[in-house]
């Protein structure tokens, strides 16, 4: 079960978890590869061969129609349906709070510089399956796109042989609660693929989005560059940091939830209360029993799992800043205090009454977040996810004129001596006088 942990000791069991990144496998590396090239290569005819081969089904027509995504909205549950667009409300105006505004500034000698926001004009978002449905990630991919102004937008998600070779129900209802119209039956690899190259049925996109395996976030990494992403996803993680106040029930229940994810989530609590650390122990223990994913969970916490007691706080929160998790909830008297002093997370869950579903599912802020200690330097899934940033300047003859030579000194001082003329003829061409050139 999960170790209780010295802070001074904490590289000696924490190795892994310092090393694990979202690396992936020569095999996922080499197999990504192949499908890529594939559907490259063979179109729409591989993305159905593929289907068969590795979802055990060939869907009649790879987009999903209009009137199937009605009828899976029609079919799925009402109340669970308002829950989720209840969620899709609270996604939609968390986002709308991200949208930059464009600018432009008026400079000595009327010079006008400024920055265009414009979003791009097809997205690609991808949805996985497996063993359940997974509507939480369409609202977390598709929303922020539609709020960054995205003129199309395509969702992937993998055929199912208990559907008649379409996604899951659910994820189609919600798509059409959303108003998302583009959705087609094809996921793993292939997805990635024909989001990138197009094919007959799919057009290419500018940005593929969206969490899924090992075969999944190696093909975003191949394509990236010919399309822009989201992020490479790894294992899912949590840190809970935690002092003498906390309810140790709450605590285990926290680290299980996050360690059903996968065999390799992370699950981690720092502390110096010794006395919470055993009991959270004891906890899992006890709580571990109870939950339907055991054998995951029990993987998990042996491989990534760790109960650190520090001598104070101060070493507890810099453990957290070393590991800078995907998800840290802060369990301590002031949590608003403690998380002055916490640099990097991707999400932080602040109270007792904020544990990490609330942002996986409902509160608003987006749940694709950075892993593998990313989170020193890249954010979570938004409306940026989306967008482009264009300069804009304007500059007057008049002001060129005054400033030119300079410019052009500045150029030949690189070399670059056609930089230079292009601006030394215009400069011939307009004296600073006004006169006619010589």
């Amino acid at each position: 079960m999960v170790p209780l942990v010295e802070y001074a000791d904490r590289h000696a069991r924490l190795g892994a978890l310092f090393d694990r990144s979202a690396s992936f496998s020569e095999e996922a590396r080499r197999a990504a590869r192949d499908v890529l090239a594939e559907v490259q290569s063979e179109g729409d005819e591989a993305l159905l061969d593929l289907s068969e081969r590795f979802d055990g089904v060939r869907p009649a027509r790879l987009q999903v129609s209009e009137g199937q995504l009605a009828e899976a909205r029609a079919g799925a549950d009402d109340d669970l349906l308002d829950v989720i667009a209840e969620a899709a409300a609270n996604i939609r105006r968390f986002h709308r709070r991200q949208l930059p505004q464009s600018w432009f500034a008026e400079e000595p000698g009327g010079v006008v510089l400024g920055q265009r926001v414009r979003p791009v004009e097809r997205a690609g978002c991808y949805v996985p399956a497996g063993t359940a449905a997974y509507p939480s990630s369409l609202l977390m991919n598709a929303i922020p796109a539609q709020v960054a102004g995205v003129e199309r937008l395509a969702l992937c998600s993998p055929p199912q042989a208990a559907h008649d070779g379409r996604p899951h129900p659910l994820v189609l209802a919600t798509a059409h609660l959303i108003g998302a119209e583009e959705v087609y039956a094809v996921g793993g690899a292939q997805a990635v693929g024909a989001m990138a190259y197009g094919t007959a049925s799919v057009p290419p996109v500018d940005v593929v989005a969206g969490p899924g395996n090992a075969y999944v976030a190696a093909a975003k990494k191949d394509v990236f560059g010919r399309v822009a992403i989201d992020s490479i996803a790894g294992p899912s993680e949590v840190a809970i940091l935690a002092d003498g106040h906390a309810d140790p029930e709450y605590v285990a229940a926290d680290l299980l939830a996050q360690a059903e994810h996968d065999a390799r989530a992370s699950v981690v609590l720092a502390t110096p209360s010794r006395a919470l650390a055993e009991a959270v122990r004891e906890e899992i223990e006890t709580q571990v029993e109870d939950r339907a994913r055991q054998d995951t969970i029990e993987e998990a916490l042996g491989g990534f799992g760790a109960l650190v007691v520090a001598s104070a706080m101060e070493e507890a929160t810099a453990l957290v800043n070393e590991l800078a998790p995907e998800h840290l909830e802060l369990l301590t008297a002031d949590p608003w205090q403690t998380m002055t002093r916490v640099r990097h997370a991707g999400a932080i869950f602040l109270g007792e009454g904020a544990p990490v579903p609330v942002g996986d599912y409902y509160a608003g802020p987006n749940h694709v977040l950075p892993t593998g200690g990313t989170a020193r330097h890249a954010s979570p899934l938004g409306v940026q996810t989306f967008l482009r940033r264009q300069s804009v300047v304007a500059y007057p003859e008049e002001r060129l004129r005054e400033t030119g030579a300079r410019i052009a000194a500045f150029a030949e001082a690189e070399d670059l001596g056609a930089h230079a003329a292009a601006v030394r003829k215009r400069l011939a061409d307009k004296p600073a006088d006004g006169g006619s050139p010589s």
